[in-house]
């Protein structure tokens, strides 16, 4: 049942394989309430048509001739156009999924994805909504952990214990008596701490490990 005009997504697709992009074309027209308003080969053409035609979502390949996707998407972000990005790649591995939800993408499927999963992707995407399949999803979640995990620092427990008593507003004798330590033995970590965390004093030490999550 075709979605009234007022309602219906306006896309710009763009592929450097035309049987493919093709495809894609069909599949999106024939859904009865999308209506792909420009086909593009490389990126540069794609993002001339995003700015020329301000459609409500872009389906991109990743990787094209003179601007890949992800520099397109940049563009578009940079500039605050109001198209919203779906990549269409067949290239799925986690570190091209994490670097395109970083950059701004609405949403990301292979290319081997349903032309029926295509067609309900943009038309979540056009309504706000993010999509990244479970088959993606999993890779994503375990890039984010490694890069969670390459970036903490690592703390001796000596370090962990100061910063312990930092959140809980002890002062640095306090700290000391705690844990039956000299007060300069605990200043020492604390120096050691904020080198770490690369703040200078103990409230931005606290705000920074909370922040990287290595405070309750």
């Amino acid at each position: 049942m075709a979605t009234p005009s007022s309602e219906r997504i306006r896309v710009v697709i763009a592929d450097d394989h035309p049987l493919f992009r093709e495809g894609i074309s069909r599949a999106l027209q024939s859904s009865g309430f999308i209506d792909v308003i420009e086909e593009a080969g490389n990126g540069r053409a794609a993002l001339d048509a995003v700015r020329r035609e301000s459609p409500e979502v872009a389906v991109l390949d990743a990787r094209m001739p003179e601007l890949d996707g992800i520099s397109v998407l940049h563009a578009i972000v940079r500039d605050n156009l109001p198209t919203r990005v779906l990549f269409l790649s067949a290239f799925t591995d986690s570190s091209s999924v994490y670097r395109a939800i970083e950059e701004g993408a609405a949403g990301f499927l292979s290319k081997d994805a349903k032309r029926s999963e295509v067609v309900e992707a943009v038309r979540k995407i056009s309504r706000g909504q993010t999509i990244v399949p479970p088959e993606v999803a999993q890779g994503l979640a375990d890039e984010i952990r490694m890069r969670k995990e390459r970036h903490a620092p690592l703390l001796s427990e000596r370090e962990r214990q100061v910063l312990d008593g930092m959140a809980r507003g002890l002062s640095i004798p306090q700290i000391a008596k705690e844990l039956f330590l000299g007060a300069s033995t605990v200043k020492t970590h604390a120096q050691r701490l904020y080198e770490k965390l690369e703040v200078s004093d103990r409230a931005a030490a606290v705000a920074e490990a909370m922040r990287r999550g290595l405070l309750e």
